[in-house]
């Protein structure tokens, strides 16, 4: 359980920006008005616009191709972010048109698997015990294009997230009846979208056996009572609820169990932080390295989400914020609010609590 105190102020809620016109000529759309959050690079502001993909209410498109679209704040309001205003994030830009879950398969083998074998989307809704579980889905890099100074990357202003109930079934269940070996150190995952110049890396990840065999760490077919949309990884996608969206594979084909490390560029060369710099509780000591550690948990975290800018108010009115709280799982039991710097102190009222990896209204 993890108390957090923190000045939460009403301007991170977001401030409306101009788009600079014709910058998606390719989608033959006028520029709209994107909602975005102060502090981001000069760029952002004159190139984010509100588009909708296929399937999506309009989101603020940070870019096209590969398609990273950012979920407006005020989605958050609600206790569950809604399939079609749930954020879309992508490394590589040859992403299938659709699958069709029907004929899909994946396979679940590698080395230290005594029993390969090959799933359907139907195997999994009938011969495993089916989980619901809410949890937050968080870009690693959200609130990127905040960092002072700045870094590169897709410059992600607050709405690199949404927070889901998930439906599928425990990745060690389908561990166990692959016949996991205990010599096993990672497991290995990969998706359908792919590079489209063939230097470019595929987008492969893994994560620890420790992990993969959490009771809470989910091969996922349903986001909030519906089929995944297809830009949210259907027809299967992996769920590590309190770790960044990096481990989160989208069009699941391939999980692998491995006796030895990982080496694929997205776990040896990205994805990293300086060793000693970011309070990581859960470590993935395969991956470590002498100066670099990878990304794992999110931390403690808060946002006012209503009023959905700077609020400037006349001594004395009252003015009602609405915020959401989340972390990496442990739990939020408190929130306190100052709107003198920190001077002084006062409790929020918390809502329904869905479950520590979910927000927490």
């Amino acid at each position: 359980m993890l108390k957090r105190r923190s000045v939460l102020q009403a301007a991170m809620g977001g401030a409306a920006a101009l788009a600079a016109p014709g910058v998606i000529a390719q989608l033959a759309r006028a520029a709209e008005k994107a909602p975005l959050a102060q502090g981001l690079p000069a760029g952002a502001y004159e190139t984010a616009v509100l588009d909708a993909l296929p399937g999506k209410k309009p989101l603020i498109k940070l870019a096209y191709r590969p398609p990273n679209y950012e979920t407006p704040v005020s989605y958050f309001s609600s206790d569950f972010t809604p399939n079609d205003a749930f954020f879309v994030r992508y490394h590589l830009a040859d992403i299938p048109d659709k699958i069709d879950a029907a004929s899909w398969k994946m396979k679940i083998g590698g080395e230290a698997a005594a029993t390969p074998l090959e799933l359907s989307l139907a195997d999994l809704q009938s011969g495993f015990e089916q989980v619901e579980l809410a949890a937050v889905c968080q870009c690693s890099g959200n609130r990127r294009g905040l960092s002072d100074p700045h870094v590169p990357g897709v410059q992600w202003g607050l709405g690199a997230m949404g927070n889901a109930l998930w439906k599928g079934v425990r990745l060690k269940d389908v561990l166990a009846k692959a016949g996991l070996k205990k010599e096993a150190v990672e497991i290995v995952l990969n998706g359908t979208d792919g590079p489209v110049v063939e230097k470019t890396p595929d987008f492969v990840k893994s994560i620890p056996v420790w992990k993969a065999l959490d009771e809470n760490t989910l091969i996922a077919y349903q986001m909030n009572g519906q089929a995944l949309p297809h830009l949210n990884g259907a027809p299967a996608r992996l769920v590590v609820p309190g770790w960044t969206a990096t481990y989160w594979m989208k069009h699941l084909v391939s999980i692998d169990a491995v006796t030895k490390p990982f080496e694929g560029f997205w776990m040896k060369s990205a994805y990293r932080i300086p060793t000693g710099k970011f309070p990581v509780i859960d470590r993935f000591l395969t991956q470590e390295l002498p100066g670099s550690t990878p990304i794992t948990e999110m931390v403690v975290n808060s946002l006012i989400v209503t009023p959905g800018g700077p609020v400037q108010e006349k001594l004395g009115k009252a003015v009602e914020l609405r915020g959401i709280a989340w972390d990496g799982g442990y739990g939020i039991i408190r929130v306190e609010i100052s709107s003198d710097g920190g001077a002084t102190w006062q409790d929020a009222n918390l809502g329904k609590d869905l479950g520590r990896f979910a927000f927490r209204q």
